[in-house]
């Protein structure tokens, strides 16, 4: 470098970025922030990739530098908070993708202590990028172009980013998209955010992100089905409820006008009903059966919907082994059409270039999708259906590893009979045999065992032997 000129700014705050103290790095990163809303702001002379990753350089090892854990948190929501300084959506990608590529160039680098926060600082990230699309209205082309940034440059098997930053990605994927947008994103958008990862695990050869997606993405679907449902029933019982008190506001004058009509109980809708039904030529029994039957109807159907959603919070034990999940689950969770899901990976899986390991996974996501819509649970009742084949799967291992050994005694029953056919010189090799294994296994065994296997196992004719020698010893 000519001495004498001066460094770009941007390679100015990187430096000062990953200073040694943290009044100058505090300090450089308010003055990058400053930075970055004054050149956005201009029409022309915007940053360019380069430039964004040195200064992604620099904020990388700022966040290195950092060590205490609530400092860490402080900090990386500061610098997470950056994208929102740029004024247009394709200046928050470029600067989006730079980091990405940043955190796949370093991560090789980060040793077990640092992991951690890392981590967080991608989630961080990542959740201000959805915020960033929802300052727009979630429009549908910049859901497009926030997706195709995150496939292109994590997922993308040509993107060399390590297992580590992939993994970590689908796990935190729907857990931010559910904190930013699931009070707001309908099931078509919601589909059109997991539409890249149908895709993706329909062709992709790497079985690592092929079980993260199925794993992470449909499962968490499939598992939060009846805290979904919960809260489209709490919505209908709130609306119901508001329809209720404006009819009853509206209901107050026209109880006036409905007096005239006969009725014993005051001008009620169950009077009103019943003079239509008189005008068709309908006796009083009949109502009353009507009645009756809706009223058993409607407390028929009730528990068909509230165990799905209810049963876990109604058990006491799962209070205390499910505290965690109380915690995370108390917010809205993201709505999906799950026969309108299945349509789409079923649309995928079938096809030809689908790899028939990810086609047999993916149908049995499918095929969950399509109980959740019919209306059955898999919380209830799929695993124990599943855990009774993998026991119904043991007991025929079990059964055949025993069938294994059978033939055997088939060849022995073969071989008796043709001994009992034949003359008797064949049982009488055999006790020679016999015998002479026993002098065999006496004369291996050490002394104190001789006597007990001669006492068990024809004894005399073992220990006699010793008895002579002892005897010719002894004269």
């Amino acid at each position: 470098m000519v001495p004498g000129v001066p460094l770009p700014p941007e390679v100015q705050l990187a430096q000062r970025l990953a200073g040694n103290e943290q009044v100058t790095r505090d300090r450089a990163l308010r003055k990058l922030r400053k930075y970055i809303v004054a050149r956005s702001q201009r029409a022309t002379g915007g940053f360019t990739p380069d430039e964004l990753i040195k200064v992604w350089k620099g904020l990388f090892y700022c966040m290195w530098m950092q060590d205490k854990p609530l400092q860490q948190e402080e900090l990386g929501t500061t610098i997470a908070q950056l994208v929102h300084a740029f004024q247009t959506m394709e200046a928050q990608h470029l600067f989006l993708r730079a980091f990405w590529q940043t955190m796949i160039r370093e991560w090789v680098g980060i040793d077990r202590l640092r992991l951690d926060k890392f981590y967080m600082l991608m989630r961080m990230v990542l959740n201000e990028s959805l915020k960033a699309v929802k300052i727009q209205g979630w429009e549908e082309r910049h859901i497009e172009q926030l997706l195709e940034l995150l496939t292109t440059e994590i997922l993308n098997p040509e993107s060399q980013a390590p297992s580590g930053v992939k993994s970590h990605f689908l796990e935190i994927f729907l857990e931010e998209l559910t904190k930013v947008g699931a009070a707001e994103l309908t099931a078509n958008q919601n589909l059109q955010f997991i539409d890249p990862f149908c895709q993706i695990a329909a062709r992709t050869k790497d079985s690592l992100v092929l079980h993260k997606i199925l794993q992470s993405i449909f499962e968490t679907i499939v598992e939060q089905a009846p805290l979904a449902i919960e809260d489209i029933m709490n919505e209908l019982d709130t609306q119901s409820g508001e329809g209720e008190a404006s009819g009853g506001d509206s209901g107050g004058g026209d109880d006036g006008d409905n007096d005239d009509g006969g009725d014993e109980d005051g001008g009620d809708e169950d009077g009103d009903s019943d003079d239509g039904d008189s005008d068709d030529g309908d006796s009083d029994d009949g109502d009353t059966d009507e009645s009756s039957e809706g009223e058993q109807d409607l407390q028929d159907t009730p528990p068909k919907k509230l165990p799905a959603g209810t049963m876990h919070r109604a058990d006491p034990e799962a209070d205390k082994g499910q505290a965690w999940d109380d915690e995370e689950n108390t917010g809205p969770v993201l709505q999906f059409d799950y026969e309108a899901v299945a349509n789409r990976l079923f649309e995928l899986a079938s096809r030809q270039s689908t790899p028939s390991q990810n086609r047999k996974r993916l149908y049995k996501v499918i095929q969950k999708l399509r109980d959740l819509a019919g209306g059955t649970f898999p919380e209830d009742d799929v695993p124990e259906k599943a855990y009774k084949k993998l026991l119904e799967g043991r007991r025929e291992r079990k059964k055949k590893k025993k069938r294994l050994p059978k033939p055997q005694p088939q060849d022995k029953e073969v071989g008796s009979e043709a001994e009992t056919s034949s003359a008797g010189p064949n049982p009488g090799r055999k006790r020679k045999r016999s015998r002479k294994t026993d002098e065999k296994a006496g004369q291996r065994e050490p002394p104190g065992k001789r006597r007990k296997t001669g006492a068990r196992a024809k004894g005399a004719g073992v220990q006699q032997p010793q008895r002579k020698r002892k005897q010719s010893s002894q004269k």
